[in-house]
């Protein structure tokens, strides 16, 4: 391939020193751009109010890196300009959704938290086969905040494993997130290799696929047809078409403050049928919380 093609051989007039700067000026711009202690004060109170999650000075830093990418993406050169964009009429309805991707924190992986898994078969399940439920309709369960989908996904394993030796045992699972952009990601299905490094060797071999060319592993359709996904905000006032008998929700309300998780456990509790259970994360605590539940096991309780 002859070179003129790729390089121009004549020489470029040397850049001055001022055209240097304005480049990269232009450049850097926007990745210097800080955020004000005004356009933060708003961002903060409508993360707040919208999404229940806390957002004290010291995340500022932190928020202000983050909505880089969507600054990026707009072609926005501040910060001002953005928040005078998401508080705009056409921002509430084209940005807000961007704005959650883009704030909340998605840490999971199958099999966290293994007591849990533990008491769920040791404790829980046989309470439920006693009491028949799962035999004349499908046993209700709940990930809330489910994220991509690893915790789901291990329930409908754990669960698929005891529907093969209980006759008769249905189950479905409801999962929710608030992110559109996480819940693709769920409903797709497809991991990379290492996220299955803590399922059991028998589960692997039963419900995923491993790809022959890329190190990425997929759900089985038999498991990925038990779980439904959902968009939900925990701020809104909402009401399941059922009550759930199992409901998780793990390391997600540590992001609220205090007043917040009163609310959110008492929206869980009415959305829990009697004798269901509640699954929480071990970072996170009822104590002082007036709800109808009692504890059956370390961050485990019962609705009574």
């Amino acid at each position: 391939m002859n070179r003129k093609h790729l390089f121009n051989d004549k020489k470029a007039a040397p850049m001055d020193k001022d055209d240097l700067n304005k480049s990269m000026k232009n450049t850097m711009h926007i990745f210097r751009a800080e955020m004000g202690d005004d356009e933060f004060s708003r961002f903060a109170q409508l993360i707040q109010s919208e999404f229940g999650i806390k957002m004290p000075p010291t995340k500022k830093t932190l928020l202000q890196s983050r909505f880089q990418k969507r600054l990026r993406a707009l072609g926005m050169q501040s910060y001002k300009e953005y928040c005078d964009y998401v508080f705009s009429e056409k921002g509430r309805e084209m940005e807000r959704s961007h704005l959650i991707d883009v704030v909340t924190t998605n840490t999971t992986h199958f099999f966290r938290e293994p007591k849990h898994w533990d008491i769920l078969d040791r404790l829980v399940m046989p309470d439920i086969w006693r009491r028949g439920i799962g035999r004349s309709k499908p046993l209700q369960m709940w990930s809330a905040g489910c994220s991509s989908g690893e915790e789901p996904y291990t329930l409908a394993m754990i669960l698929s494993e005891y529907q093969a030796t209980h006759n008769g045992f249905d189950y479905t699972i409801l999962a929710t997130d608030i992110s559109n952009e996480i819940l693709q990601k769920a409903e797709r299905a497809i991991y990379p290799l290492e996220k299955a490094d803590d399922i059991p060797m028998e589960l692997k071999k039963k419900y995923l696929l491993k790809s022959k060319k890329k190190p990425l592993i997929k759900i089985d359709d038999c498991l990925r047809k038990k779980v439904r996904f959902q968009r939900l905000n925990f701020m809104d006032n909402f009401k399941l078409q059922e009550q759930q008998d199992i409901i998780f929700c793990r390391n997600v309300v540590i992001y609220f403050d205090r007043d917040t998780q009163v609310v959110l456990f008492n929206k869980f509790c009415n959305n829990l049928r009697q004798g269901g259970y509640l699954f929480i994360g071990h970072s996170e605590s009822l104590s002082g919380m007036q709800l109808p539940i009692r504890q059956v096991a370390p961050t485990v309780f019962q609705r009574i």
